[in-house]
């Protein structure tokens, strides 16, 4: 428990207004938010989850069109706790679609849903990796978080440097790839989800979306 306690006080500049935890005892897992209020500056404290207790999000990020998800969910019967919660709105279609909810969001995000019933841990990063999303995987043990650093806090992620992000850095300037600066901590790919199965320590990775170009032949001669 102190463990998550001190990844979220190393991001407490990252929200100053709000914090919160959620633990499940009986799988051993704990997820904490540190909350900048921008939109629901009252009711949007999170962990929020479902009222059936099943799903559990913490979100960082802006879903431009929440307020046209939100009219679409409330169609189909979904109760809202909160009034402008886009946080919420991200839940409730996930409840709903599952990974498939992804393809309505437009925005950018980074969030994990954990459910409570499966067991399982869904992670997901914006179709352009706008916001970060880090995690550490090792003999069955599984951390994540929006900052590297946060990650550092862990006793069994060692400080080595990964040599070859060290190389590509200094000839880049950046580390491409999902390899990060720190050996065993991983970046998720922009436009990916992972699940991560808490009972099996299984974790699949995959693309949600990727870019797609075609030619526009009916441009006037002047615009080409």
């Amino acid at each position: 428990a102190s463990w998550i306690l001190e990844m979220n006080r190393i991001q407490s500049h990252r929200g100053p207004d709000d914090d919160g935890i959620f633990r499940d005892q009986e799988s051993d897992f704990s997820m904490a938010m540190r909350r900048l209020a921008i939109i629901d500056l009252q009711s949007g404290a999170q962990p929020i989850s479902t009222s059936d207790g099943r799903y559990t999000i913490i979100f960082n990020g802006e879903i431009y069109n929440a307020p046209e998800l939100r009219v679409e969910l409330e169609k189909r019967g979904v109760k809202f706790q909160t009034d402008h919660s886009d946080t919420e709105v991200a839940l409730q279609l996930y409840a709903l679609f599952g990974s498939a909810s992804l393809q309505k969001l437009n925005g950018m995000f980074a969030f994990a849903i954990y459910d409570n019933v499966g067991k399982k841990l869904f992670l997901c990063r914006d179709h352009a990796g706008i916001k970060p999303l880090y995690y550490f995987q090792q003999n069955g043990v599984f951390a994540f978080s929006s900052e590297l650093k946060s990650l550092l806090a862990l006793p069994f992620v060692k400080r080595e440097i990964d040599m070859q992000s060290l190389f590509h850095y200094m000839s880049l300037m950046y580390v491409p790839g999902e390899n990060t600066i720190i050996k065993g901590i991983k970046r998720l790919a922009a436009g990916h989800f992972l699940i991560y199965d808490l009972k099996t320590h299984d974790l699949k990775s995959e693309q949600w979306w990727n870019p797609r170009f075609k030619n526009n032949l009916n441009l006037p001669k002047k615009d080409l």
